[in-house]
């Protein structure tokens, strides 16, 4: 009952941004999906690995036969368009065979499964899904707030910006001195974040084809309920970014094409209208809440994973500053959400108590006095930047910390093995 009240509320959620976008003459995100079942992919890379997330519920015989399929049908449609002279411009040359397959295990659970297979089927069918859908359903929210907010706060951030040392300017430099293979090593970093994630959580769910079962609490679901939640927040808080508002990619719109040599200056902050096709994606920075939660859910892997995961979060940080996409506020304000976001599905998981409750009321709090700050006292912030720049680490530490200390204390304590009693001596 509970996974087919998700499923409605998912696609009733659907059908809500089908119907937004169709009011701006553009496709929603049920029609750009059910295209790529024939046409060119958007993203390949993300499409297999929604089909890997699927096949954890599968043998590995079945794996293997679901991954040569996939293939074979990539192949036969790139045939296809390569005899009727199809351009592949508008995406990826593979995908489909990905999609295809996850939907064929979705008829398949429906006409040849019953009981608890049909139903984990079901489940795996619908990770994979819920995965492809979420970019989905995030391109269509970023082009509702482009529409719907013509004026942008990006000179209050930017201001306030000041007091952490404005570091998108001083990163943006830094990779314009490494070249072109920095930027490109950072460039994948940051379009394959999703890929990122499955990795880790196919560790997560490795066990799930011998238990039948899948965990309480996984990467998945926090990294969903990000790309859920962080969209409204910038219905509310709309920036586009250092290279829109201060670079040469906000054309005549931007206040000055400054980014990244000169530092913005230090005047009082105002609305500014932005035009109808830069999305307003900027506070907080979701990629920053996404590489922060990979983080967290790398830490109980092995050796390589760890590692894995510490680089995807350092290289995203240097991507999102280093392209001008990010202020450093939104930086702070990302790690912050995703901290809270984990806390709160955690909680969720293990039932609400005192210490999950003040864990998330604390986040929030956090949040919103970050939010506020920005619009309302950046200029303070500019002005006093050896207080307020620390004060705002400090305020995104305080959340890390309470988040490492209480789920320290939810780990399960190992009982100390018994001791021998002492056995009597023989005389």
């Amino acid at each position: 009952m509970l996974w087919a009240a998700v499923g409605v509320a998912a696609l009733g959620f659907l059908i809500a941004l089908e119907i937004a976008a169709r009011r701006y003459g553009l496709p929603g995100p049920i029609t750009t999906q059910a295209q790529e079942v024939i046409f060119a992919p958007k993203s390949g890379p993300l499409l297999y690995a929604s089909m890997a997330l699927m096949m954890v519920v599968l043998t590995w015989r079945q794996r293997f036969i679901a991954a040569g399929v996939a293939i074979g049908i990539d192949v036969t449609f790139l045939l296809v368009r390569w005899a009727i002279d199809a351009k592949m411009t508008a995406g990826h040359p593979f995908g489909n065979g990905a999609l295809w397959v996850i939907l064929g295990y979705a008829v398949i659970a429906v006409t040849r499964r019953t009981g608890r297979e049909r139903v984990l089927l079901l489940k795996g069918v619908g990770l994979g899904l819920l995965l492809v859908t979420g970019r989905k359903t995030g391109d269509t929210w970023l082009l509702i707030t482009s529409k719907t907010r013509p004026a942008v706060l990006d000179q209050y951030v930017a201001t306030a910006d000041h007091a952490l040392g404005n570091p998108s300017w001083l990163v943006g430099r830094i990779v314009e001195a490494t070249g072109p293979i920095g930027a490109h090593v950072l460039d994948y970093v940051y379009i394959q974040l999703a890929v990122a994630a499955v990795i880790v959580a196919l560790y997560q769910l490795r066990n799930v084809a011998v238990e039948r079962r899948f965990p309480s609490h996984h990467l998945v679901r926090t990294f969903l309920v990000i790309g859920l939640l962080g969209p409204g927040i910038y219905m509310i808080f709309p920036v586009v970014g250092p290279i829109f508002a201060y670079g040469a990619d906000g054309g005549h719109l931007a206040v000055a094409n400054l980014w990244p040599d000169i530092p913005p200056p230090i005047n009082t902050p105002h609305h500014m209208p932005f035009d109808e096709i830069t999305p307003r994606n900027c506070m907080p920075s979701l990629h920053t809440a996404w590489a922060t939660t990979i983080f967290i859910h790398s830490r109980k892997g092995p050796r390589i994973l760890r590692f894995a995961g510490t680089f995807w979060l350092i290289a995203t940080l240097g991507a999102t500053l280093g392209f001008g996409y990010h202020y450093g506020a939104d930086l702070v304000a990302g790690v912050v959400f995703a901290f809270t976001t984990e806390a709160a599905l955690r909680s969720l998981d293990r039932g609400w108590d005192r210490s999950g409750i003040q864990l998330v009321t604390y986040g929030a709090t956090v949040f919103a006095a970050l939010l506020m700050s920005y619009r309302y006292l950046p200029m303070e912030m500019a002005k006093h930047p050896w207080a307020c720049g620390p004060l705002l680490i400090l305020a995104m530490t305080s959340v890390v910390y309470g988040y490492a200390r209480t789920t320290q204390l939810w780990e399960p304590k190992a009982a100390p093995a018994p001791r021998p009693e002492p056995q009597p001596e023989l005389v």
